[in-house]
């Protein structure tokens, strides 16, 4: 995740974008969207550039169109990495900001749902975020998983998950490649009856092309509108 894929196209982050509200939730600043009332609930991992990115908040708001409860948690607490400042590259921002900290960061939002009355929670997981969504599948802390362009993940990872997954991977991807999906694709293929699985590698495109397009490029919002509703489909099929 140090190579230049993870930092490509950087978004310019909008902390007041988006139709829903910042409050806290479990201990972090959170971008809500949806029906507080409903039972079900996403919760959205960012990848290294946070929870203000404009379009992981038109995704979250997506999501809450279809009757989620969706929280963006802010993992980096107000310290997302910034490509301009070259005294601190991802390996040194990583330091502060490793996916095991999110990781036992999103317990207590979890607990925070539970104690709301949400019955079922699912979790994606982009980049970065991908990581802390499979140490929570590991763990069984959530119902449904996705993982989409991922970083971190190992195939022992995939080994420890019981619980449905899909993972949405990039052609062009030097972080997680079509053969190292494919590993995954076996490792889940190899427990019959037990998990439901998703895999899927798009044609064309690049790392981080489900949240880091541009809205003025219509073949780059298509693939990345593709992947969402796989996303969605996957959460309404195990949530549901």
């Amino acid at each position: 995740m140090s190579g230049p894929q993870c930092c490509s196209n950087p978004p310019v982050l909008n902390p007041t974008g988006g139709s829903g509200h910042v409050q806290k939730l479990g201990g972090l600043d959170s971008y809500l969207t949806g029906s507080p009332d409903s039972n079900l609930a996403i919760i959205l991992i960012s990848d290294v550039f946070g929870y203000e990115a404009p379009n992981l908040r038109y995704l979250a708001d997506k999501v809450a169109a279809a009757g989620y409860y969706v929280i963006v948690p802010d993992f980096f607490h107000a310290d997302p990495y910034n490509p301009d400042n070259t005294s601190r590259p991802v390996p040194v921002w990583l330091k502060d900001h490793g996916p095991d900290k999110g990781f036992e960061a999103a317990k207590p939002i979890i607990d925070a749902l539970k104690g709301k009355g949400v019955l079922a929670i699912g979790a994606a997981g982009f980049c970065w975020g991908a990581k802390v969504v499979v140490e929570l599948a590991k763990s069984r802390l959530i119902q449904a998983a996705v993982q989409l362009h991922p970083s971190f993940v190992s195939v022992d990872d995939i080994k420890g998950v019981d619980i449905p997954i899909a993972i949405l991977g990039a052609e062009i991807d030097h972080l997680s490649p079509p053969e190292l999906l494919k590993q995954f694709e076996q490792v889940l293929n190899a427990k019959p009856g037990v998990v439901d699985y998703f895999v899927k590698i798009f044609p064309k495109v690049s790392h981080g092309w489900t949240v880091r397009y541009s809205k003025e490029d219509a073949e780059a919002v298509k693939a990345a509108e593709e992947a969402h509703q796989d996303m969605l489909n996957w959460f309404d099929k195990h949530l549901k």
